[in-house]
């Protein structure tokens, strides 16, 4: 199945209430009664704001973290519960159907006990006759339309360098742990997951018919396997360089960069063959790896590694046995969640991946009111103006620079609520007899989306989050920044809250994604989406010397004993989280024209203003997802997030008179101040 995803998410989002000025309110539409009045503001806000929440709040034992994010989740699923039931009532829209019958079968838990393994025995069967090197190619291939991580897969993008056509990626991919450090990293945390995953593989293995012997020495073939792509593989951050990963092969240069994959037959298997004169190699030496361990690793092995990335992609749609052993690992060890989702949950998530926007269609119709989008643009335009104003005095950018950055600011897209064009789902087939194919055939739908693409104009109506989706994107490719539906609605945006909370939320979070056009990634890109130099190189190296300051100070946080957090992975979203405050605080002050806003539950404005960006990470996880996304994901934890955006903003420490021996106190020449 093609990637195609967005870059720059926020893990947050949310809207706020904008133009015309400040709006009175009688009640701040804060939660006081949450906070931890015995914590300084000036030492933890994050616990001032969320003290007795964190204390108190449950954590359900079918869930690895809770927060604001997961509870706006939880009300939406609910709804969307409600539109697929309904869906099943309604035979006039052919995608209620399908929607009905994918549910219904996944839900039908007796007809898959019966089942068992049955779904899978003819993809078990191809892989068990595989015996030459083109056979395996061939099995990559056809593995990777029906969404198996393969170790190297494929996806279609506008092209970096010419934001008018499309091009075909390939990247490195393949590992059944999160991140290669869970393989390489000398750590007795990490140790024990590895041992775990063993372990687990040799289940799955067993599940499938394999007696116990084999299972394990074939569970330990394919983690010694794994770990050998895992050492070739490239870092998350340097997967996150947009020039580093940018390396245009013809197919002659793809066939000589990796002799010993047969990219030609690769390409063919996946559909790709004489669709494009170029092929994009984000990692070329990962590839050239990648055939030498192809080349070198027995048949045996790959066929073992084959069985195993198949059974722990589809186990979960599979009879009891299947789903708690996958669950076990994925779930309990890798996320520390003690109990699986309810099982409509579970469904309702399948039918988002496989018909998201068909059931975004009409989650929009029934729960997304027009004025949502109309509120959306006014307070985006708040945040325009505010980043226009600062891009004219920015001490570190110098004028050819500020002219290609307004040029760009000015160019930036937006999209808010829903696509204006939906996804044409007529040829795809769901049985509702069938459920593991419904999902294949929904891969390889999304897989052939890809194909047809490549020769064709950019599409840029396309969207890559549903509506219903609780968060926020911008795409460098394209420079729009995306909103999706569901974020217009408390707890981000509340239409009847102070107009200082609003602004301190969501309007943060539209900051934060209109900033990623500008952090050191998405500044690569120019106003068309073009990857290209536009920057000066004296402007590049001052820009650089304030974000190191961000790489340090978020590098000094240890969330887990032993574990810090990575400033450079986590670098683009910890400027945009800078940034998007300092432009949200200054749209806020712009918005008030010189007003004095009133004190409201004893907080001043400028305390509800920060009380509002706090509110939006409140937050708690278990401590293995927190190990999780400390290893692999680009955004730094909650409290973190918290206090490493507020200590560097003049706005907070002039709120609560901050002075040193504070445990949040920065001098101003150790403060991070970007916009």
């Amino acid at each position: 199945m093609f990637l195609s995803l967005p870059q720059g998410c926020v893990l947050c989002a949310a809207p706020t209430e904008a133009a015309g000025g400040p709006r009175p309110r009688q009640r701040s539409g804060l939660d006081l009664a949450q906070g931890d009045a015995s914590v300084r503001p000036q030492d933890d806000f994050f616990r001032h704001v969320n003290g007795r929440w964190l204390r108190e709040a449950p954590m359900p034992a079918d869930k690895a973290r809770v927060g604001a994010f997961e509870t706006l989740a939880e009300d939406i699923q609910q709804r969307l519960r409600a539109l697929i039931e309904d869906a099943a009532r309604d035979d006039a829209d052919a995608d209620a159907g399908k929607i009905a019958d994918l549910y219904a079968s996944f839900m039908d838990e007796a007809a898959l006990e019966r089942l068992g393994i049955a779904p899978l025995a003819g993809e078990l069967a191809a892989i068990d006759v595989i015996a030459t090197p083109a056979g395996l190619t061939a099995a990559m291939g056809r593995l990777t339309r029906v969404g198996v991580g393969m170790p190297v897969v494929a996806f279609v993008r506008p092209d970096a360098k010419d934001a008018t056509r499309y091009a075909p990626y390939l990247t490195q991919e393949g590992l059944g742990l999160p991140d290669r450090d869970y393989y390489l990293a000398d750590d007795a945390d990490l140790a024990a997951v590895r041992t775990a995953y063993r372990a687990h593989l040799a289940t799955l293995l067993r599940l499938a018919g394999q007696a116990d012997g084999a299972a394990e020495a074939d569970a330990q073939a394919v983690v010694a396997l794994e770990t050998a792509l895992a050492r070739a593989q490239w870092s998350r951050v340097d997967n996150r360089d947009a020039l580093k990963t940018y390396h245009p092969f013809d197919t002659a240069g793809l066939a000589a960069l990796a002799p010993g994959f047969d990219t030609a037959a690769f390409l063919a298997a996946t559909g790709l063959a004489g669709r494009s004169a170029v092929v994009v190699v984000r990692q070329p030496d990962y590839l050239a790896a990648f055939g030498a361990l192809l080349a070198g690793t027995p048949l045996a092995t790959w066929r073992a590694y084959l069985r195993t990335r198949l059974l722990a992609a589809f186990a979960p749609l599979l009879s009891r046995a299947f789903v708690e052993a996958r669950f076990a690992f994925a779930g309990t060890v890798l996320r520390g969640t003690p109990e699986n989702l309810p099982r409509w949950k579970r469904g309702v998530a399948l039918v988002e991946e496989a018909l998201g926007e068909a059931l975004g269609r009409r989650y929009v119709a029934r729960h997304f009111p027009p004025a949502h989008k109309a509120r959306m643009e006014e307070l985006v335009a708040h945040m325009m103006a505010a980043y226009r104003e600062r891009l004219a005095t920015l001490d570190w950018m110098g004028e050819a620079t500020r002219r290609a950055a307004e040029a760009k600011l000015a160019a930036m897209n937006l999209k808010i609520g829903h696509p204006s064009r939906w996804i044409d789902h007529a040829a795809l087939e769901i049985r509702r007899d069938d459920l593991v194919g419904s999902l294949m055939r929904a891969r390889e739908f999304e897989h052939a989306r890809g194909l047809a693409k490549l020769g064709g104009p950019v599409d840029r109506d396309e969207w890559f989050m549903t509506p219903q989706t609780v968060n926020a994107y911008y795409d460098p490719s394209l420079n729009e920044i995306v909103f999706p539906a569901s974020i217009l609605q408390p707890p981000f945006f509340d239409a009847e809250a102070d107009d200082a909370v609003n602004f301190g939320a969501i309007g943060a979070v539209i900051g934060h994604e209109i900033s990623h056009g500008f952090d050191d990634q998405g500044s690569r890109y120019d106003a068309q989406g073009n990857l290209r130099d536009w920057w000066t190189a004296e402007d590049r190296e001052r820009f650089a010397a304030k974000t190191r300051v961000l790489v340090a100070q978020y590098g000094a946080y240890e969330p887990l004993p032993g574990h810090h957090v990575n400033g450079e992975l986590s670098l683009g979203e910890n400027i945009a989280d800078n940034a998007g405050l300092a432009i949200a605080w200054r749209a806020w002050q712009l918005a008030l024209a010189g007003a004095e806003p009133a004190v409201l539950e004893g907080l001043s404005g400028a305390q509800r203003f920060f009380h509002g960006w706090a509110l939006v990470w409140r937050a708690k996880q278990r401590d293995a997802a927190l190990l999780q996304q400390l290893k692999a994901g680009p955004h730094a934890p909650a409290e973190c997030r918290t206090n490493g955006t507020v200590r560097n903003q003049p706005g907070f420490h002039a709120a609560y008179a901050t002075a040193p021996g504070d445990a949040l106190y920065l001098m101003p020449a150790e403060r991070a101040t970007i916009w």
